[in-house]
């Protein structure tokens, strides 16, 4: 015990007897007829079961007893202490006590404990007993119960032999009679990470997977560990935080609270409900969060002195960090914490400065050294909020950068709006503070003196009254001049430039020198090494009070990049205009010989019992002109020639291949072979006589006799049949595209058509889209075909109107239809 005071009068009660009896919650009485079950009717194992459970609850029945015991016996060492008595006649006394006041014994030796103890168990249970207005309330009523779980908690926790088996006595003692189910209690490391010290009530196997937590991993502990009031969270799946037990608690409520001690945390205590829950009333918030402080006391392994002893024992790692300190070119302060006698934090001792601090009110390092944080520096707790930063990394070991930050509390002799670049760090039970103050005219020069160097810009000043002219380096390094030669008067420029550009520098020198005026110009100087700069010289006249001229000041600057970019970038125009104009003339005339071959309107093909329809729809845009094509023509054998055809490509070389398969197929079909020896031999006409160039056909020869087709494919879309009020693309055949190989062989197939049917021969730019595939576009072709009614030609128009398609290329279509 820190503290004893004066016991109650004998007699006096100690507290309202209004709350039940707290042992009938420690020390649960379980009727062997209740706990047993009737084994008469049941199996050999039914029976070893029950017993198993019976010895059980008697065990566990033990424990609490023992436990309660171990608190009675505390408060009887109270009273002899107190009243100066034997044990005999403090255990009478703590019996005629409990009577009078109506409570249990152990509720009794528990208050006796509280009014010694005036600790944070104690001063939790007083506010729990403040509230206690209204039974009813679970949040108000139990008071007495409460401090029973707490002391027995606190029981456990100090006799366990290891951060598991302390989980456990909390769980069992002060959890689940809050409706609790399981408990986790996590050791913060130096780093930031997480470790599993102890856990109870999570499924076995738990405990393995989630024994450690690196850094910066966002789970529910770490949320406890980062937010100073905790993490409540109503119901686990809705947050998405991973975490110990969530498969098996997933909707259920959680609580995580930093276990700190002495204004430092040394783990999280993490609490699971197996159901969603509004949050805690605060009176239950104040027992967890003391539970969290035994956790801490716990998991403490050192812990510095409370109290403002002056002359403090020095821990080996104080003493490493101050010679550190002493080692660095920065400012530097080593703080230690300091503790009031309750042992909370409530400043920082300011253990060690290093030589290079300055004290901004002129103080000695001696007299700094020692003081409290706040007491010297009281700014350190304002603006920047510094003491909460370091009070932050002292609690949680996470160290702390910012750059440019503002520093208004440590900072000797610079304006309020300094900045500077801020290092806080944990070293053991110490803290190290460094900070780097930002000189912003040397910051200012830095930059000036790079914007100089990347621009290529060298400054001059020139006195004209004494003669006196100063380069900067960057000048000489323009002239091809050592740095220790003189610098070259203004007056004296021409005579550094090339001729031609006399005129300009004479009109810049009157304008500067005799008409008082700033003044610019661009000409060549020519160094002593023999290369030639295009420089740009840009100048100040500097006047007195009645105008006259006292000197000048300027800068000269190196564009020849510039220059010849220019030169590069006109070059470049030109040429693009030429290479514009050229893919003009390419585009106009390979759109000439489109439609010179395939004219938009096209006469009609008398073919008995059959109507021919095409059309032909060319790219938008002129320098997309494609290589689609089609033809319709009587054979002599008075068959119909049907084919449409896409070479790959666009502009003049993709309409002239375009022109060599179309008239190569008409000539091949009059030698009266089918559709899959016409492609074959079209194959070898693009690997050989057109360049190497790929194309997409399908042709197919049309009998009016005995109404059939005979069709093959080389790597195109199928044709499409209407039939009636259905519309379906034909079963493909094989084929490869036009000009791949040297030779190929394609398979064609007949088709039987009827009176009414129509077929739809087309290029893919009547389908293709950029953002579809290709079996999507069809299916809506297929859509369009069967709602169009009326006419061929009507027919033809519909599907070019209703057409999806956005890659704005050529577009044929071949319809037939029998009559």
């Amino acid at each position: 015990m820190t503290t004893h005071e004066q016991p109650a009068e004998p007699g006096t009660p100690a507290g309202p007897p209004a709350w039940p009896p707290a042992a009938e919650v420690v020390v649960p009485d379980i009727p062997a007829e209740v706990a047993m079950p009737d084994v008469s009717a049941t199996s050999p194992v039914g029976r070893l079961a029950a017993t198993v459970d019976r010895l059980r609850q008697e065990v566990r029945a033990a424990q609490a007893e023992a436990e309660g015991r171990a608190l009675i016996e505390l408060a009887k060492g109270i009273l002899v202490e107190r009243l100066g008595c034997g044990p005999a006649h403090a255990a009478r006394q703590l019996s005629e006590l409990a009577d009078q006041a109506q409570l249990t014994p152990l509720e009794f030796a528990v208050d006796v404990i509280n009014q010694a103890a005036r600790d944070r168990v104690a001063e939790v249970t007083e506010a729990f007993l403040s509230v206690a207005s209204d039974p009813a309330d679970p949040a108000d009523a139990d008071g007495e119960s409460a401090a029973v779980r707490l002391r027995a908690a606190e029981s456990g926790v100090l006799a366990a032999h290891d951060t598991q088996a302390m989980a456990d006595s909390l769980l069992d003692h002060a959890l689940r009679p809050l409706g609790a189910v399981a408990v986790a209690i996590w050791a913060a490391g130096p780093d930031g990470s997480l470790s599993l010290a102890g856990s109870a009530g999570f499924p076995p196997g738990e405990a393995a997977r989630w024994r450690y937590v690196p850094p910066d991993v966002v789970t529910v502990a770490r949320r406890g560990l980062t937010e100073l009031q905790g993490q409540w969270l109503s119901s686990l799946a809705d947050s998405g935080l991973p975490t110990i037990g969530r498969r098996d608690y997933a909707d259920g409520a959680r609580i995580a609270l930093p276990a700190g001690t002495g204004g430092r945390i040394h783990g999280v205590l993490e609490i699971a409900w197996p159901k969603p829950q509004d949050p805690l009333p605060r009176p239950v918030t104040r027992q967890i969060e003391a539970l969290a402080e035994l956790c801490a006391h716990s998991l403490e392994t050192s812990a510095p002195q409370a109290g403002a002893d002056p002359e403090p024992r020095l821990l080996p790692d104080v003493i490493e960090l101050m010679d550190l300190a002493d080692g660095l070119h920065d400012p530097a302060l080593v703080l230690v914490p300091h503790l009031d006698d309750t042992g909370q934090l409530v400043d920082f001792r300011i253990q060690h400065v290093n030589d290079r601090f300055l004290d901004p009110a002129g103080r000695p390092r001696a007299v700094v050294g020692g003081a409290l944080l706040l007491e010297a520096y009281p700014l350190a707790a304002g603006e920047s909020e510094l003491f909460q930063r370091v009070e932050r990394v002292y609690a949680t070991g996470e160290p702390f950068r910012a750059r440019r930050m503002r520093l208004t509390a440590l900072v000797d002799q610079v304006p309020l709006s300094a900045v500077a670049d801020i290092s806080i760090s944990r070293h053991g039970s110490s803290v190290l503070l460094i900070w780097r103050i930002e000189d912003e005219t040397a910051r200012l020069a830095s930059l000036l003196q790079h914007a100089q160097r990347l621009g290529r810009i060298g400054g001059f000043e020139e006195n004209l009254l004494t003669g006196e002219i100063t380069w900067n380096g960057q000048l000489f390094n323009l002239y091809g001049r050592p740095h220790t030669s003189m610098p070259v008067a203004l007056q004296e420029l021409p005579a550094h430039a090339h001729p031609d550009d006399a005129v300009a520098l004479g009109r810049f020198l009157r304008t500067l020198m005799h008409h008082h005026r700033p003044a610019s110009a661009a000409f060549r100087l020519l160094r002593p090494d023999g290369v030639t700069r295009h420089t740009r010289v840009v100048a100040e006249p500097v006047l007195d009070a009645e105008g006259q001229l006292l000197g000048v000041r300027g800068a000269y600057q190196d564009i020849s990049a510039q220059h010849w970019t220019e030169v590069a970038l006109a070059a470049t125009r030109d040429q693009l205009a030429h290479t514009e104009q050229q893919a003009v003339e390419r585009n106009r005339l390979a759109l000439q010989l489109q439609h010179a071959i395939m004219p938009p309107a096209q006469a009609p093909l008398l073919v008995p019992d059959l109507q021919v329809a095409v059309r032909y729809r060319p790219a938008e845009t002129e320098h997309l002109v494609g290589g689609d094509w089609y033809d319709a023509v009587v054979l002599p054998s008075g068959l119909v020639l049907l084919c449409v055809g896409d070479v790959a490509g666009h502009g003049i070389e993709a309409a002239t291949s375009m022109v060599v398969l179309r008239n190569a197929l008409r000539g091949l079909a009059v030698t009266g072979a089918g559709p899959a020896q016409l492609l074959s031999w079209l194959n070898i006409v693009a690997h050989h006589l057109t360049g190497a160039v790929t194309a997409t056909a399908v042709c197919g020869l049309y009998d009016g006799e005995r109404r059939t087709l005979r069709w093959a494919r080389a790597g195109h879309l199928p044709p499409v049949l209407v039939r009636e009020s259905d519309a379906t693309a034909l079963p493909p055949v094989k084929g490869l595209l036009l000009g791949a190989v040297p030779e190929a062989r394609y398979e064609e197939t007949e088709l039987q058509l009827a009176a009414g049917d129509t077929l739809l021969m087309y290029t893919d730019g009547l389908i293709e889209r950029r953002d579809r595939s290709v079996e999507e576009s069809l299916s809506h072709l297929l859509d369009t075909a069967r709602s169009a009614p009326g006419t061929l030609d009507q027919k033809l128009d519909r599907l070019l109107t209703y057409s999806r398609s956005d890659t704005d290329d050529d577009t044929c279509i071949v319809g037939i239809r029998v009559v």
